[in-house]
């Protein structure tokens, strides 16, 4: 579930806190960065958990329409459609969710009243209104409706991004990803059994790679930022942008320290980043400065790529 992607980002932001923090050690900047992705993991994880969540507060809800001292007609004999959708009750009752959620202590306990407002405003929405009225009551019914709440509703809901945001500081680029990566897994749902929920890692040494990532870069940051000043001579090294000279000394470090990546896609992906987190020169500067480093140090055989496909790599 957390690609190479994420993880790059997350070491640029952890690189930064890093840099402007004198007392910052490695060790716990690499710990940060290992505690950041185990965040998004944990969101992956509250976003199933929060239909799991409606499922429980409806019930409530039911509960106590039926016990008032004057129950109406529509309290004694309410629409239980949602409460017996059967993918919600997969989730609900999914072992993984449950034992990942009990061991890592994370719930919405503490924000049932924000949780109480995102399904009220759910409800209302009028492709619930005609899922709760609609006479059908297959599978594919009840799984379209929570992809809807997915793909659709949660996607855009302002509340449910705010929430994120005021619960930790390291999930602020994380929640798209992490609504995305439950569709995905709501979508591989059967009738017959729940799909598998995600493992952490999309390869099984990513891990090895982000912690590689960050202290390499910590180590040689210094002699990086020198070797980046000789191709910026007809720049003004004060007005680069310092995100700018962080990527660089990323996508330096990933060249240099990984073999079996190729060259092309370091470039690119450290381009995406220049892009999105830094200023609109930047994606064309990180291209010319970085292909040129790259390029002189793969002469001068510093660079070597190895391992099928990538032998002679441009």
């Amino acid at each position: 579930m957390i690609s190479r992607r994420l993880i790059r980002t997350k070491a640029l932001h952890m690189l930064y806190c890093h840099k402007k923090d004198a007392e910052s050690t490695l060790l716990n900047t690499e710990k940060n960065l290992l505690y950041s992705i185990n965040k998004s993991y944990d969101l992956y994880h509250l976003v199933l958990l929060l239909l799991k969540e409606f499922r429980e507060i409806s019930i409530k809800k039911m509960e106590i329409a039926i016990n008032k001292n004057i129950p109406t007609e529509e309290d004694l004999n309410p629409n239980k459609k949602f409460i017996y959708n059967k993918l919600l009750i997969q989730i609900a009752e999914h072992p993984e969710l449950i034992d990942y959620t009990k061991r890592n202590q994370i719930s919405w306990d503490n924000q049932e009243i924000a949780v109480r407002k995102i399904l009220a405003d759910f409800i209302s929405t009028p492709e619930f209104t005609e899922y709760m009225n609609g006479s059908e009551f297959s599978y594919k019914e009840d799984k379209d409706i929570i992809i809807f709440f997915l793909n659709k509703f949660l996607i855009n809901n302002e509340d449910f991004f705010t929430l994120v945001e005021d619960e930790g500081i390291f999930w602020n680029d994380d929640t798209e990803l992490a609504i995305s990566m439950a569709l995905r897994t709501v979508k591989k749902f059967k009738a017959e059994a729940p799909a598998h929920l995600m493992p952490k890692y999309t390869n099984d040494d990513d891990e090895l790679y982000a912690k590689t990532l960050i202290r390499k870069a910590l180590i040689d940051y210094q002699n990086h930022s020198n070797f980046i000043e000789k191709y910026t001579k007809n720049w003004e090294i004060d007005r680069i942008a310092f995100t700018d000279i962080l990527i660089l000394i990323l996508g330096l470090t990933e060249a240099k320290e990984f073999s079996n990546i190729p060259v092309k896609v370091t470039i690119n992906e450290y381009i995406e980043l220049a892009k999105n987190y830094s200023t609109n020169k930047s994606g064309t500067f990180v291209n010319g400065i970085l292909d040129r480093m790259i390029s002189d140090l793969r002469k001068e055989k510093v660079i070597l790529k190895t391992g099928r496909g990538l032998i002679g790599d441009e």
